[in-house]
């Protein structure tokens, strides 16, 4: 092999080559970043349901909806029977409480969306965090404002960790909050 084509590769193509690739991945990293922590997630949800008018305007407890959040490891999202309680008088003569009572009234279930998600990997409980006093909003942004909800802040490793490393800061609200557990195992079961 020629000098000149040796000296060309080492000096011109492999450094262009290096240096192509990582900025190929610089950019597809930072580009990617909101599909991988959940930020700003907001997909169309079947039936158009305004947290700002039920939650903010009405002042409903997230609890009469998403059931079970002080009881296991998931908030659940309503059944069409939980929105009937009220909409079999109020507002049923709305459109998209017309479409809400067509999904009861054949038994079919409410395909939501889910907005938050943890990883599957990762081992999460929200009766543990309810039960001590933790609001709603710390993790899940301040729904009562929002008219279709979306994911405000982030739900990567990273995030947990600071708010269980540095409780005061993330919770104010709570008096004597303790450190969350920081070890593999609390998380990854």
């Amino acid at each position: 092999m020629k000098k000149t084509i040796l000296d060309y590769t080492l000096k011109v193509r492999i450094p262009l080559i290096i240096f192509v690739i990582a900025a190929s991945f610089i950019t597809t990293f930072y580009v990617s970043r909101q599909e991988r922590d959940g930020v700003g997630y907001q997909p169309e949800q079947p039936i158009k349901y305004s947290h700002k008018l039920h939650a903010g305007e009405m002042g409903m407890d997230c609890q009469y909806c998403h059931t079970g959040v002080t009881k296991g490891r998931q908030a659940l999202v309503p059944s069409a029977n939980i929105c009937m309680n009220c909409h079999t008088i109020a507002k049923k003569d709305q459109p998209e409480i017309i479409k809400l009572k067509e999904y009861y009234d054949s038994g079919k279930i409410l395909p939501w969306k889910r907005v938050h998600k943890v990883p599957e990997y990762a081992y999460f409980n929200h009766s543990v965090h309810v039960n001590t006093g933790i609001d709603c909003e710390s993790c899940h942004g301040n729904v009562r404002e929002m008219e279709e909800i979306k994911q405000v802040k982030s739900f990567t490793m990273s995030a947990c960790l600071d708010c269980h490393k540095e409780p005061e800061k993330y919770l104010p609200y709570l008096e004597n909050v303790k450190q969350g557990p920081r070890h593999c195992a609390a998380c990854h079961r």
